[in-house]
């Protein structure tokens, strides 16, 4: 009798042992019947089992199939390891090779790039026009976008580190914006402790808000720390900033390219010409260079500058006879003689020289 039951259980074992390389040979580890490779994507929210179905449905597994990889991924307690996204799935892939593809997440990355400068609608807009980013903002003003982000009390115009963020298609605006305001965090956070010591900026804001005007005064990196010094000497003597970008700022839709005089005489909060001291918000999203440059400011004892029009290079003053100066060589190309009676020689100043 024992010998009748030590076979049964033999041949059962041999049974399970075979239907098992079985299963794992023509179903495992069989190709998938594809003739090219395929572009498939898992949508949020999506299980295993749906994914399996969706197989099926596909005709890329029979039902043997999708059984016997779906168990396999719960046996390996992996069922739930499955990542969202697009991807790209080789033609001579297998059941299993298509489950630690899909667990791995190495999906399709999309791009977005946010150059510095810009301001906080550019980055909106960018961000609802990409098709791979879902819109869930749509006709949100600013400040509820903030509370959806976790930071209700928070103006967000410059908040948002520029750089280029790569992401799955699926990611949210929501996830988008999150990740770059938690990168501008992490940058101005470096910035702050790489400090000068003796600044007239009380807060890592207030850098920021800094750092966003210097971003909009120039393009040129080395000039970036020249324009700081300016700024931080102003505020150390109490002048105003007399900064163009917070005015165009200020002016919103009502800015056509061009300022007038009127638009200085406008008293809002951006009006540097007005107003003492910074702005109450960032104007733009300001690069690292820029965030360097507003807490590292250039020593000297220049406290204006004007562009000269030749790749976005200045002419820095001391005072503000010479600034007048350069302001007709660079400005009014000569045409104006208001000041030049009055002039010193300055060496770099041709207005001056003349």
């Amino acid at each position: 009798m024992f010998r009748i039951l030590f076979l049964l259980l033999l041949l059962f074992i041999t049974a399970i042992s075979c239907g098992g390389y079985w299963i794992y040979k023509y179903q495992l580890i069989a190709p998938l019947p594809l003739y090219d490779d395929l572009h498939y994507t898992v949508p949020p929210n999506a299980t295993l089992r749906q994914v399996a179905i969706d197989l099926m449905d596909q005709g890329l597994m029979n039902y043997s199939t999708a059984l016997a990889w779906f168990s396999l991924a719960r046996w390996q307690k992996r069922a739930h390891l499955i990542k969202v996204g697009e991807y790209i799935i080789p033609k001579d892939t297998t059941p299993q090779q298509l489950l630690d593809i899909l667990i791995a997440g190495k999906n399709i990355q999309y791009s977005l790039t946010i150059p510095e400068g810009w301001n906080f609608r550019q980055l909106i807009a960018a961000i609802h026009k990409h098709p791979n980013i879902v819109e869930t903002l749509d006709n949100i003003k600013y400040q509820a976008i903030m509370a959806k982000l976790g930071w209700a009390d928070q103006h967000p115009e410059g908040r948002f580190y520029p750089d280029t963020y790569f992401f799955p298609t699926g990611t949210t605006d929501v996830e988008f914006l999150q990740r770059a305001y938690k990168m501008m965090q992490k940058e101005l956070k470096a910035v702050w402790e790489k400090r000068r010591d003796d600044l007239p900026l009380k807060t890592p804001y207030e850098a920021l808000i800094l750092a966003s005007i210097v971003e909009k005064e120039t393009a040129v990196v080395e000039e970036r720390p020249l324009i700081a010094g300016v700024f931080v000497r102003r505020l150390e003597k109490k002048m105003r900033l007399q900064t163009d970008p917070t005015v165009i700022y200020g002016l919103g839709d009502a800015y056509n390219g061009n300022i007038r005089k009127s638009d200085l005489k406008r008293n809002n909060p951006y009006n540097t010409y007005l107003n003492k001291g910074l702005p109450p918000t960032p104007i733009a999203m300001p690069g690292r260079a820029a965030l360097y440059a507003a807490v590292n400011p250039a020593e000297g004892d220049a406290l204006f500058f004007v562009a000269k029009g030749n790749q976005g290079h200045h002419y820095f003053s001391a005072t503000y006879k010479e600034h007048a100066c350069a302001v007709i060589e660079y400005q009014l190309k000569g045409k104006s003689s208001r000041y030049q009676s009055q002039c010193k020689k300055y060496p770099s100043c041709a207005a001056c020289r003349g």
